[in-house]
């Protein structure tokens, strides 16, 4: 029996979604391809060879990239069994059904594919809606990277003196405990977490430096959701890989709840650390029950710059409660807290994303501005009620497509002069702050309903 486990996109990184099923499949004694698209031609010789080929969608781009994967799967080997997993097979179960997917696990899915492995017979749970119930407590193994591309043909991380260092990533934990309104997570785990013994996540780290990582991502949600845990982690990070750096998610609640754990991470390694801060807006903030505010979010900035490790937030700045003068406000405040160098220009230009079974749909607000879901963009689409705060989003939009490499302080100021043309003012340069680059990720995390190839 030979399965085929398929990733289109995972941020630049090599995927745990892969490596970590593999290894349960294996030790099943099924063979294992894994394709990596993102990285990797999938020829047709090794889709007809499958007879299981599992489709694996953590995030809305990847589900997206799939769907013409799946119909040219269907084409060439219309015998197998498909399957999709991943956190957002569940949110989109029936329009996979619709293209053919005969199942549709969650992200917790490896028991499953190894009981559907071994009897292609049988019939996977068939629940269509999200349901924190049925996602299984697993008995963690250490993942199988055998069969990737290797570290270093992923994102890497720049420094600031412009060399690179290989990447590696792993998960410490799963899932969230925290309930944002916006954020996919949650109508699938609804508050739980799942918490990978530090034993597996060191194992895992270990083989991606012996192939050359000198950095490791942690893709959790957020890695204090187990502080404790995260704590034994980072500890026994520093001891057994001197010299490698990681990185780390942290909500800016726990930034604050946390702050004396902030030097334990800074001298285990941590060089920066990556925080959804999505608005400076409070009442936007408490529409997407977010758990902080403005204030909040600046004494993170001052907290995390004290500690010596640079913070990394990201944006949901387009929402359709943004004005032309909140955005305005945010550049600045961006300016204010010397932020620029920090904020990959893709920040600037997301917008709101409703996906299937959003909680977003429960605010009235929300419901009376979208459109009938659209199965090509997998999202409810919606319009600003003022027009020219969506002519704006295509305009920063358009900055970011044609920026390329260009530095971010120059694409920050193209965004401005925009921003405050959309408002009638003239553009007032910005404050020489120290705005020094800090460690990047090559390839800028994001979140958007655009196709990906236009970045």
């Amino acid at each position: 029996m030979r399965a085929l486990l398929v990733s289109t996109y995972d941020l630049g990184r090599q995927p745990f979604g892969l490596a970590s099923p593999a290894a349960w499949l294996r030790r099943a004694g099924v063979e294992v391809d894994c394709a990596d698209t993102s990285r990797q031609p999938l020829d047709d010789s090794r889709i007809r060879a499958a007879s299981m080929i599992a489709f694996y969608l953590p995030m809305h781009t990847a589900t997206r990239m799939a769907a013409p994967l799946i119909d040219r799967v269907r084409r060439v080997n219309p015998a197998a069994r498909l399957c999709a997993y991943g956190l957002y097979a569940p949110l989109n179960a029936g329009w996979l059904r619709e293209r053919g997917i005969h199942d549709v696990l969650g992200p917790e899915a490896e028991e499953e594919l190894v009981a559907l492995a071994a009897d292609l017979t049988r019939s996977a749970p068939q629940g269509a809606t999200p349901n924190s119930q049925n996602i299984p407590r697993l008995t963690f193994i250490q993942p199988d990277r055998q069969g990737l591309a290797s570290p270093d043909r992923y994102a890497s991380l720049q420094m600031p003196d412009g060399s690179l260092r290989v990447m590696g990533s792993t998960d410490a934990t799963r899932g969230c405990k925290h309930l944002c309104r916006h954020c996919p997570i949650v109508p699938v785990y609804q508050g739980q977490f799942r918490v990978v013994p530090v034993d597996i996540v060191i194992d895992d780290i270990r083989v991606q430096v012996a192939a050359g990582a000198r950095h490791i991502s942690f893709g959790d949600p957020d890695f204090l959701n187990g502080p404790t845990h995260a704590l034994r982690i980072a500890e026994r990070f520093a001891r057994e890989f001197p010299g490698v750096t990681y990185d780390a998610t942290i909500k800016i609640e726990h930034l604050l709840d946390h702050a004396e754990m902030l030097s334990v991470l800074r001298d285990t390694g941590c060089l920066f650390i990556t925080s959804a801060v999505e608005s400076i807006d409070d009442d936007v903030l408490v529409q997407l029950r977010k758990g902080h505010t403005r204030a909040d979010f600046a004494w993170a900035v001052a907290l995390c710059r004290q500690s010596g490790i640079r913070l990394t937030p990201t944006f949901i700045p387009f929402t359709p409660w943004t004005t032309l003068e909140g955005y305005v406000e945010m550049l600045d405040a961006l300016d204010e807290l010397d932020l620029v160098e920090d904020v990959a220009p893709i920040q600037l230009a997301i917008r709101l994303l409703v996906t299937a079974e959003s909680p977003l749909l429960e605010l009235p607000d929300i419901a009376a501005v979208v459109q009938p879901f659209d199965p090509t963009s997998l999202t409810w689409p919606w319009r600003h009620s003022d027009s020219r705060v969506d002519a704006l989003h295509e305009a920063v939009m358009r900055i970011v497509r044609d920026a390329g490499n260009a530095p971010r302080a120059e694409v920050f100021d193209a965004i401005s002069v925009v921003a405050r043309e959309s408002l009638g003012q003239a553009s007032a340069p910005r404050a020489q702050r120290d705005g020094s680059a800090g460690p990047r990720v090559t390839e800028p995390w994001y979140c958007c309903a655009e196709p990906m190839e236009q970045f």
